[in-house]
């Protein structure tokens, strides 16, 4: 009986090293895909590793025989030892947490993250694992590297979004910022109507009664009324200069009616278009009447004149500021639209008269009113005459004495003593300054909030003088309310008397008033006295750091913005509103917009001349959000005063930003100039100097990606359609820097590169130099076709696309040349006179484009247009979609034609005689592609969207096309079996080892014919998210259009300083992960001691059965859901629920005709799994959401390019290691490649070693260093990742004959290591030794299938006679059953097709051939017994 001892619990944090990893990096050991891995053998510690100084097939270990080392055969009780990798799968590793530092980077979900725990089990007293590996396992330096290790893959931003920016509808609904209708009251008149010690007829005034305008007693005996009229008036010009001192001013003290059409007339002429102001203070006139006339004087002073409004506004036109300051102002209001109305009517008839007429403009207008039409100014003695003129021009002195008039409490002041406060409002640390500067900030934060955003921006941001009296209008509807006065406006805004913040109001002048006493003694020369500062400001922004630490919640506006706009005025709060601005921003375009709205950018823009260090990281921040959401509007802005450069200095090398993380604000910095210089000639020609490109070119060598990637990007901005900044990148040779990073462990970077380097093309003079430089190039590229990331691939094809267009008759000939090598092809192949190869080989040396790099890419570019990935295929259709029809439309139509013609007629001539064509393998320099799933052939199509369709010919789809011919694709041959073997398909199929019988060397299935139904439908292909179908009747267009620098941009609209969603405690993702991270421990407690006797008890218990619908060929359990994969022999995958026998999905995998899926494995189990696919042309597809109807191919590419696309053979045989993210892929090839998932590249091709195919691999799932892969021949070879490729291979075992049926790897338990041969052999072996530890025959029929138990002492062997029998490692039979088929059915007696294992459960799925039903049988006995308990 197994045995686990309670796990520790190990917590596993992140360094500062790995947080400051770059993005898709390679995975730890490995550099640039070679390994930098220690040895693994150690004789003098009990385990074993193989040096590099094995001798390949010598069976020796470090230079010695494996033989001497100790034996490690397992007792006759099993033990399990530390299961350390949990798949990690034995254990739970938690799912990776995304770190966030303020200001920096997010790092890509394969880097290392955050673990919840790891628990492990410990070695049993006499239990060991194979192949020496118990001591380093079970280390703890082991155990914790494991944990810093595991990554979920192929789930980044690349893989979500495929490459593709979000739909621009997000954009769109942002607001327009930018006060394009800015404009400034240029011109204001100021009306006294007073007539000082002359009361009115129809005002009666109380006594006492407010006197006091503009805060002087009128009635005063010291001077004449006259001259208190002059003082008066000039100290409401003084009030009014207080608020805007660009405004002329002029004063009109008790004007005729004459003199106010003469001033009227005259401030609209010399004001033109601009704004005016119009301010009428009627306290010594009759009130305004109801048809709204306001008053003014004869000549003699006699009478009281009316002024119409209708003829006031024939005089002053528009735009006007009207200011009423009298009682029962509401009449004017009442009745200016309708004169308003009026004159328009008027301006119609004359332009219906004269279109050309000059006419007036009478819009725009703004009024504000002292009262409602029946209401009266307040009379309080203690109060001004001219209270809304007071709170309109003076808030402060108005504020003060409101406050101390509604006081309830005595202090001591008096209305008097406000008057008396020191400073000035223009001096903001003074007391007057100060509350000034708080009022700025409450009105405008009580706007902001309450106003509808458009009239915000138009009251608030586009006339300082309307801004200052909007501002100031609140005050007075606060204050004139409590008096029983309601000022109004037009446009109307809401009530905001009782807002919250005017108790904060309060609370400044009451801190200023309590400090009043003391200030004035020290200034009469008493005792000296520090004034203390108000904390209003300190205090908001905490509210606002508590805004942002909720996560703003909906995306509401937060209340304090405007204040942190005031802040930004004052260097003792800067740094923190700036950081604090800069979190705000972060929460994407919409917080972007509304700091702009609210006014943010002349700040940061005159922030861009400050020298201060500490503000250099921040401001960088926060223009690289700015641009990154409207950066058109702020080009101009960095150009002027030369803003710019504040991003190109931070770029130089030699400067320094005082921040850790210096490469993330160089990469923003980069970000701002390439924005900067896209689109805008004027950026380009001032950024335009070699010390800029010098410095992008040495930062692409830094390990941040970020900076690498977008160090590319602006060079590609800065030489897009600019040739003289691409001479000077030939002089720095920055074309040669970028060519080196097609190799870079980034996706996002090599395509960076690739963009850069396709805007490098297209120097208008077209000289020996610049060609050759181009096709240096294009050369250096052409290795990236076969780049494991759909993204990299589509920009690589603008590239091309870019090339073709740039040496358009180069590929025309090209093209035309390869029709004519097709043609003869076909001809000296058999299908016609059977002529000797040696014409064909002349033919194809006498091309003119032999070895040209026009003949390579467009080979390339054919092989591209059958991609696995639709969006590749498709890009890769529309070029040759161009140059077929350029060429068809060429002078070498004639010639062209005839050829396809001739194509046609050979492949239909076949036809009749064989339906078995040539089909030759698929390799980055032959054109001829495989076939693809069935499209409708009738429908007419582009030449490319018919996709990987298309078969044998690349004429017959330009036949198709209708190009001078009326056949259809259906008439040619389907089949890929060949009429006639090319060598590697001889090498395949023929026997390798002398006297050994050929069928011995070929698979178990080599004779098996197609069992599926004829009925078989084909199922629903994925494509990836948001895929867009070419439009058939489209033209084709070139270049291409590229994406990926829109796609770049979006990493700055998203968040970067808080973690991502499923990161954020509380969620519903995080909570979905952490249910998940129980669920598989459930599982894991429960499977885990049910191994002991799986060993011993019968699997005959039928747990399951269902119809497939089609002929089961693979089998896959995920670990812990409850879903089975079934690929079957076509292209199709179902996933069941074995726990309820229901299909959950089926999809197709869109495989070729004549090609078949060979593998299929879960990935990222312990999250959101994926579903991996590998077929037999080579292709490997993931998809996400597999079990549902809306499964998306998340990523798809070429793993081998040479590979024979057959249904026989071996095909494609892979192997996922999830903890190492490696991806081993082998089959009929010569090579057994191995891909980086992290950074989707090839990084070692490791030589096969033998001419037979590559039947099977499994690999050491904990390091991932070592793996093993059986042949076709019946050898087994054991190969370090960690050596040189060529020196990679260390044991060669020869002990089985015949085809190798499966050669697997334990995940857990022992990490016994079995194979299983054609003819029944099972054999267990340690890679320490010459020879098998243990041989078993496991049938004396053909053995079709063999599956290994990942954790269980266990395997099965499926015979070619219905017989599925079980044993356990000790070599013991523990029974064999014969799995059911349906009543009546000849499939009785067929052979088994496929078996598997489920990874944690005591569970087998079997499938046999000639029926699409599958059977789940389990172990009885204990494991029952213990079941049901």
């Amino acid at each position: 009986m197994f045995r686990q001892n309670n796990a520790p619990i190990h917590t596993a944090s992140l360094s500062e090293t790995q947080l400051g990893q770059s993005a898709g990096g390679p995975s730890r050991g490995s550099t640039n895909g070679k390994s930098t891995g220690r040895p693994l053998v150690n004789f003098e510690k009990g385990w074993a590793s193989l040096q590099e100084n094995n001798a390949p097939e010598t069976g020796l270990v470090n230079g010695h025989p494996a033989g001497h080392v100790g034996s490690s055969e397992p007792s006759n009780k099993y033990f399990e030892p530390q299961n350390i990798t949990r798949s990690r799968t034995e254990r739970h590793q938690a799912i990776p947490h995304r770190p966030k530092k303020l200001m920096t980077r997010s790092k890509t979900n394969y880097e290392p993250e955050d673990i919840f725990l790891a628990r492990e089990t410990t070695v049993e007293e006499h239990g060991e694992l194979r192949h020496g590996w118990e001591l380093e396992y079970n280390s703890e330096e082991f155990l914790e590297q494991l944990n810093l290790e595991f990554y979920m893959y192929y789930t980044d931003k690349r893989h979500e979004s495929g490459g593709k920016p979000k739909d621009s509808e997000t954009m769109k609904h942002l607001e327009d910022w930018r006060h394009k209708e800015r404009s400034k009251t240029v011109s204001a008149a100021l009306i006294l109507c007073l007539n000082i010690g002359v009361d009115p007829p129809d005002v009666h005034k109380t006594q006492p009664t407010a006197i006091e305008e503009c805060w002087t007693d009128p009635i005063s005996q010291t001077y004449a009324a006259s001259k208190m009229m002059e003082i008066i008036g000039k100290k409401l010009q003084d009030q009014y200069e207080g608020m805007s001192m660009k405004t002329r001013y002029k004063q009109y003290l008790d004007p005729s009616v004459e003199e106010t059409k003469k001033f009227c007339t005259s401030l609209r002429r010399n004001a033109k278009e601009e704004r005016v102001l119009f301010h009428y203070n009627g306290h010594g006139v009759p009130l305004p009447t109801p048809s709204g006339e306001f008053w003014v004087f004869n000549k003699d002073y006699t009478q009281y004149i009316p002024v119409s409004m209708y003829d006031l506004q024939a005089w002053l036109g528009g735009p006007v500021i009207y200011i009423y300051d009298c009682s029962r102002a509401g009449n004017i209001i009442a009745n200016f639209d309708r004169f308003v109305e009026k004159h328009e009517a008027e301006n119609a008839e004359a332009r219906a008269r004269d279109p050309n007429a000059q006419l007036q403009n009478y819009a725009n207008n703004i009024q504000l009113a002292a009262c409602q039409k029946t209401e009266t100014l307040p009379t309080n003695p203690d109060l001004p005459n001219d209270i809304f003129t007071a709170c309109l021009t003076t808030p402060i002195i108005m504020s003060m004495t409101f406050h101390v008039l509604e006081n309830p409490l005595s202090t001591g002041v008096n209305v008097k003593d406000v008057r008396r406060v020191p400073g000035r409002a223009a001096e903001r640390r003074s007391p007057t300054g100060e509350l000034n500067w708080i009022l700025t900030a409450i009105t405008d934060t009580i706007a902001w909030n309450v106003l509808p955003r458009p009239l915000f921006r138009q009251l608030f941001r586009q006339d300082l003088m309307v801004a200052a009296l909007f501002r100031n209008f609140l005050v007075a509807q606060r204050i004139m309310r409590s008096y029983g006065c309601h000022p109004i406006s037009t446009p109307e805004i809401p009530l905001t008397h009782d807002h919250p913040l005017w108790e904060a109001w309060d609370l400044a002048i009451e801190m200023v008033l309590s400090q009043l006493d003391p200030m004035l003694k020290a200034e009469a020369g008493g005792e000296p006295y520090e004034y203390k500062h108000s904390s209003f400001f300190t205090e908001q922004l905490t509210a606002f750091d508590v805004y942002l630490q909720q996560g703003a919640p909906k995306q509401q506006a937060p209340t304090q913005l405007p204040i942190v706009l005031q802040v930004l005025l004052s260097q003792v709060h800067r740094l923190r509103a700036l950081v604090l601005l800069s979190k705000f921003l972060d929460l994407g375009p919409w917080a972007v917009n509304l700091a702009l709205t609210i006014g943010i950018f002349p700040y940061v823009v005159k922030l861009l001349q400050s020298p201060a260090p500490e503000l250099k990281p921040i401001m960088i921040f926060i223009w690289a959000r700015i641009v990154a959401v409207d950066a058109k509007a702020v080009q101009a802005d960095l150009l002027k005063d030369s803003g710019y450069q504040y991003f190109t200095k931070s770029l130089l090398p030699e400067t320094g930003i005082p921040v850790a993380n210096l490469s993330e604000h160089k990469a923003m910095s980069a970000f701002v100039i390439a924005m900067f210089c896209r689109g805008f000639p004027q950026g380009q020609q001032v950024c335009l100097s070699p010390d800029l490109i010098d410095a992008c070119i040495g930062h692409l060598q830094d390990e941040n990606a970020l900076l690498r990637q977008w160090s590319c990007l602006c060079i590609s901005m800065l030489w897009k359609e600019f040739s003289e900044a691409k001479w000077v990148g030939i002089r720095c040779f920055a074309h040669h820097r970028l060519c080196a990073l097609v190799i870079d462990p980034v996706p996002e970077v090599r395509a960076a590169a690739v963009h850069a380097l396709t805007n490098f093309l297209g120097i208008p003079d077209l000289t020996d130099q610049v060609a050759q430089n181009e096709e240096t190039i294009a050369s250096a590229l052409m290795s990236m076709t076969t780049d494991g990331n759909a993204m990299v691939r589509k920009e690589l094809l603008v590239f091309f696309s870019t090339f073709i267009k740039r040496y358009q008759n180069k590929f025309l000939v090209a093209a035309y040349e390869n029709l004519v090598e097709e043609r003869d092809e076909l001809m000296y192949s058999g299908y016609a006179n059977g002529r000797s190869h040696d014409d064909s080989e002349h033919s194809r040396k006498s091309m003119i484009s032999r070895n040209s790099v026009q003949n390579s890419m467009w080979l390339h570019l054919l092989v591209l247009s059958v991609d696995g990935h639709p969006e590749v295929a498709q890009a890769a259709s529309i070029i040759v979609d161009y140059v077929h029809e350029t060429l068809v439309n060429s002078p070498l139509a004639p010639h062209a034609l005839r050829v396809i013609d001739n194509i046609l007629g050979l492949m239909q001539r076949s036809a009749g005689h064989s339906r078995q064509p040539s089909a030759p393998p698929i390799t980055q320099t032959s054109h001829q592609t495989a076939p693809s799933g069935p499209q409708n052939p009738h429908k007419s199509e582009g030449y490319l969207s018919t996709g990987l369709r298309r078969n044998a010919s690349v004429a017959a789809a330009l036949k198709y096309l209708g190009l001078g011919g009326s056949g259809s694709t259906e008439s040619l041959p389907t089949s890929s079996e060949p009429a006639h073997q090319t060598p590697q398909q001889k090498r395949m199929a023929g026997p390798v080892r002398p006297g050994i019988p050929a069928e011995w060397s070929t698979p178990p299935n080599q004779n098996d014919t197609t069992s599926t139904s004829a009925k078989y439908q084909r199922a629903k292909v994925p494509l990836p998210k948001d895929f867009k179908k070419r439009d058939p009747n489209e033209p084709a267009t070139l270049p291409l259009e590229s994406v990926f620098f829109e796609w770049s941009i979006e990493y700055f609209r998203e968040p970067q300083m808080k973690p991502n969603e499923p990161d954020e405690p509380g969620s519903d993702d995080y909570n979905s992960r952490l249910w998940r991270r129980n669920r598989n421990d459930r599982i894991l407690d429960k499977t885990q001691p049910l191994k002991g006797v799986a060993g011993s008890s019968p699997w005959d218990v039928p747990t399951g059965f269902f119809n497939n619908g089609s002929q089961p060929t693979s089998m896959c359990f995920h670990q812990f859901e409850d879903h089975l994969a079934i690929a079957d022999d076509r292209d199709s995958i179902c996933i069941w629920n074995w726990q309820q026998s229901n299909r959950l999905n089926r999809f197709s995998n869109g495989n070729p005709k004549g090609s078949r899926i060979n593998e299929a494995r879960f990935i990222n189990e312990d999250d959101q799994a994926l579903m991996m696919t590998g077929s037999s042309d080579g292709v490997i597809k993931i998809f996400r959401k597999y079990e549902s109807e809306d499964v998306e191919l998340v990523s798809a590419f070429r793993a081998l390019t040479d590979i024979v696309p057959s249904n026989k053979n071996a095909g494609l045989v892979l192997d996922w290691q999830q903890g190492q993210g490696k991806l081993l892929v082998a089959g009929d090839v010569k090579v057994v490649r191995v891909w980086n998932a992290a950074t989707e590249i090839c990084t070692s091709d490791i030589p096969a070693r033998s001419g037979s195919c590559i039947t099977s691999l499994t690999s050491d799932q904990v390091a991932g260093n070592v793996f093993c892969a059986g042949y076709g021949d019946g050898a087994i070879r054991i190969f370090d990742t960690r050596q040189k490729s060529a020196q990679a291979m260390v044991r060669c075992w020869r002990k089985h004959k015949q085809w190798i049926t499966n050669v697997h790897m334990q995940r857990g338990g022992l990490r016994e290591l079995i194979s299983g041969s054609r003819n029944g052999e099972v054999k267990l072996w340690d890679i320490r030794k010459d020879d098998p530890i243990s041989e078993i025959t496991a049938t004396s029929d053909t053995m079709r299938t063999l599956s290994v138990h990942e954790h269980a002492p266990v395997f099965a062997s499926g015979s070619d006679t219905h017989a599925l029998t079980l044993f356990n490692v000790s070599g013991a039979s523990i029974n064999t059953v014969h799995p059911y088929t349906p009543f009546l059915t000849s499939a009785k007696t067929s052979p088994i097709a496929c078996t598997s294992f489920h990874p944690h459960r005591m569970m087998l799925a079997v499938g046999s051939l000639g029926h699409g039903h599958v059977n789940l049988y389990t172990c009885v006995g204990k494991v029952a017994a213990h079941e049901r308990l």
